[in-house]
């Protein structure tokens, strides 16, 4: 399915992040974010360049003082995805950062000093065409917010968020998005559903400190994926405690997961006494060869007749296997038997000769 056929897509306003646009129809982006010293920019030039061949397609990256700042020229010339200064408190650095030609700043305009602070950064912000994306965490919470709701609920981080809104719009400004994020899915998923009523402001979606690889993933898949379902979410990243990459892979399948981005899917079943064959290793090849791929197709590896042709009509292709064979399917219809230790060799050999024949009908 592609992006445009997605139904139910939540209508949000855009919002122009350098040469990436969010919200509105666009496609549903990728971020992350370098844990190196924003100060050493070398080894943060490398860093986002890792993402951007990774796939990521926004770069967040922390900007605590000066130092900090003024490594942005520099990055914004060697690399080609939109960059994000993450600031907190400060507004002179969320100055910097704008006149240093960043993409995006990461501000709560409530947390930076009065009213002429927060228009000095609206007026910079105005002045570049930069967005500014307002960042809820159920652990910084303001404290009226906190005394009135008692812990970080689902109800107290959207009312904070909607309170940050609100002082940007007191300023006329509107090129705003927006992320609620705790460590806790059920209150994510609640917090940004209550948002998502309120406003149309495109949404970052994330559950913050989802921890290690294991747990990182199932939180972030169920956080986001539940959000994403009810078609509400415009960027999307998926935190780890890990390699920064690993969070760009996990985001491109929870996307293609649910129909939001293309590319091969892979069924294959779990087997059974039934199997005759070697579904583990050619499925898994077959997913490490076409992982790539942008081909809207389905190739299946089934163990038997009974998990083939049958429960895997809908495939563009498959195998089922038999007793030292496997029979080849194309859509439910069987097309000729073939040895089973030649299924991996055959399957991504007839994908490739599918991808062309779609090619030269266009």
């Amino acid at each position: 399915m592609s992006h445009s056929e997605y139904k139910g897509r939540r209508e949000t306003r855009e919002v122009k992040i350098g040469n990436v646009t969010v919200g509105g129809s666009s496609p549903i982006a990728i971020q992350s974010m370098t844990f190196t010293k924003t100060s050493d920019r070398d080894a943060t030039l490398a860093q986002i360049l890792e993402l951007e061949k990774a796939g990521c397609e926004i770069v967040r990256f922390s900007v605590p003082d000066e130092a900090c700042a003024a490594s942005i020229p520099f990055l914004k010339e060697h690399t080609h995805v939109p960059l994000v200064a993450d600031i907190h408190f400060n507004y002179r650095l969320a100055l910097l950062a704008a006149e240093y030609g960043i993409d995006k700043i990461r501000i709560n305009p409530g947390n930076i000093g009065d009213k002429d602070r927060v228009k000095q950064v609206v007026d910079a912000c105005k002045k570049r065409n930069i967005p500014i994306r307002i960042g809820v965490n159920g652990g910084s919470l303001e404290k009226h917010i906190l005394a009135k709701y008692g812990s970080p609920t689902p109800e107290a981080l959207c009312e904070s968020a909607l309170y940050h809104v609100g002082l940007l719009e007191e300023l006329d400004f509107h090129d705003i998005v927006v992320s609620i994020k705790s460590s806790d899915v059920r209150t994510t998923i609640a917090a940004n559903r209550l948002f998502a009523e309120r406003t149309d402001y495109p949404l970052h979606l994330g559950v913050t400190e989802a921890g290690t690889e294991r747990m990182g993933l199932i939180k972030s898949s169920i956080g986001l994926g539940s959000l994403l379902a009810d078609g509400i979410g415009d960027t999307i990243r998926v935190s780890l405690s890990d390699d920064v990459t690993k969070e760009v892979a996990a985001a491109k399948d929870i996307l293609f997961a649910l129909g939001l981005r293309n590319g091969v899917k892979i069924v294959s079943c779990p087997t059974c006494s039934r199997c005759n064959i070697g579904v583990f290793d050619a499925a898994k090849r077959l997913e490490d060869a076409l992982k790539d791929k942008p081909w809207n197709m389905t190739v299946a590896v089934m163990g038997c007749a009974v998990n083939g042709p049958g429960e895997a009509r809908e495939a563009d292709i498959g195998v089922a296997g038999g007793n030292g064979n496997a029979l080849l399917f194309k859509k439910g219809e069987i097309v000729r038997s073939i040895d089973a230790d030649k299924i991996f060799e055959t399957l991504l050999e007839e994908a490739e000769k599918l991808h062309k024949e779609r090619q030269a009908e266009k």
